[in-house]
């Protein structure tokens, strides 16, 4: 079955990545899987060293909503790394695909 997935590209603040990536693996990404989002890939990217993705994946595009809304609306993000985080970024950009679990299993193993 499709599901949703959302690809995040964030243009980091030069010579930042290494601290972004710390933060989200320590602290961003355990939130996100409390609150039922699949991380299927992130990291540093190839082409750019101050630019970074964010993989994840949703049953559809209401799951993703209603994810989204109870963790950047809730005290674990905002009273967690959020400043942090956001301090570290000059933009981001997010793109919604629908996808099929082979292509997203291959996206976990690209990365």
């Amino acid at each position: 079955m499709p599901r949703a997935v959302e690809i995040r590209s964030y243009s980091l603040k030069p010579g930042t990545p290494g601290t972004f990536d710390a933060l989200m693996r320590g602290r961003a990404l355990p939130l996100l899987r409390e609150f039922g989002m699949d991380v299927v890939a992130c990291g540093t990217s190839p082409h750019d060293e101050d630019a970074y993705y964010l993989i994840r994946a949703w049953r559809d595009l209401d799951e993703r909503a209603t994810s989204q809304d109870a963790f950047y609306g809730g005290p674990a993000w905002r009273d967690g790394p959020r400043e942090a985080i956001l301090a570290l970024i000059l933009h981001y950009t997010s793109t919604v695909l629908v996808l099929d679990e082979t292509t997203i299993a291959g996206l976990r193993r690209a990365t």
